[in-house]
């Protein structure tokens, strides 16, 4: 009769005081209770102290699953389950009785709509990491990052919550194949970035135009630049650099890039956005510091008419 009068109370053990009910809420017998250890109760009379995360058994009878399923019989339900839990999708059909789970057991094939959503899921709880972010995959983000910044307009942003806000524009295709974490694992963040700079803007041909990743400098060498900080780096040996007055523009001419000027060793001997000053005014500290050190590389009295070089002096 309790069963029949409140089915939402119908309550399964879930712990050694502790039980489910059908609507969802936590219920605990009290100390002492002879009901402890019945796998089920038909809760009559129940109530929830303030602050308190689960209700209090005041009044119950013992019952069994059969009794149960009929009394609650309406809450009765039969489902797919997908969803993103313990780090990976998981798949089951379900039968429940309200919120009490009866049954369960693993889904072979299910609905890849269903499927989709789990993965979309895993990727907000767990951030854009789930994916193969190689070094260049990390490189062209960050010089998409750069652009977005100083040119805004149709340049995308792709700050993790941008991108996982477009994940259809950019990983559609990819959702739509993979079945799990180790799906996801295997997705080339850097080839499907470039599908959503192609879908977002018309400029994309001028990438490697405003953003290059290597700058040629007077050596003969192409050297990285580094998009990782708050301004793009070209670091660079300074005897690379000979003869160079002006630092190269990007972003069309509207960001100079910041050079690092290496000593032999590679450790930065100078920072500046403005080679001919620095020529003129603090390369002469640098070569006092160094000539000494580094006796085998090239140290001119005149660096912006000196030839530039990879090469030590012997080799040259």
């Amino acid at each position: 009769m309790a069963a029949l009068a409140f089915p939402e109370r119908v309550a399964r053990r879930r712990g050694e005081r502790a039980y489910l009910m059908a609507a969802g809420t936590g219920a605990e017998l009290g100390d002492g209770s002879r009901l402890g250890g019945a796998p089920w109760l038909a809760v009559a009379v129940a109530d929830r102290p303030v602050a308190s995360a689960s209700a209090r058994v005041r009044l119950a009878a013992v019952t069994d699953e059969d009794t149960a399923r009929v009394a609650a019989a309406a809450l009765a339900s039969e489902g797919e389950e997908v969803r993103w839990a313990d780090g990976d999708v998981r798949a089951r059909r379900v039968v429940r009785l309200g919120a009490i789970e009866l049954v369960s057991r693993p889904l072979t094939d299910p609905d890849p709509e269903l499927v989709r959503r789990a993965l979309l899921e895993g990727l907000r709880r767990e951030g854009t990491g789930l994916l193969r972010w190689s070094a260049q995959a990390t490189a062209v983000r960050q010089r998409m990052a750069f652009l977005h910044r100083e040119l805004g307009g149709a340049w995308p942003d792709v700050s993790d919550e941008a991108l996982l806000d477009r994940a259809d524009d950019w990983l559609g295709t990819e959702l739509a194949r993979a079945r799990g974490r180790a799906d996801l694992g295997r997705v080339d963040a850097g080839q499907a970035l470039a599908r959503l700079m192609r879908w977002a803007t018309g400029e994309a041909a001028r990438f490697e135009e405003l953003a290059p990743e290597r700058i040629e400098v007077p050596s003969g060498s192409r050297v990285r630049v580094d998009y990782g900080a708050d301004r793009p780096v070209l670091a660079v040996k300074l005897q690379e650099l000979f003869g160079w007055q002006e630092a190269p523009r990007i972003a069309g001419g509207r960001v100079p890039l910041l050079v690092h000027l290496l000593s032999p060793a590679g450790r930065p001997a100078a920072v500046t956005a403005d080679l001919a000053s620095f020529w003129k005014d603090g390369y002469r500290s640098v070569r006092a510091e160094l000539r000494g050190r580094y006796p085998k590389h090239p140290w001119p009295e005149d660096p912006t008419t000196a030839e530039p070089t990879r090469r030590t002096n012997t080799r040259r």
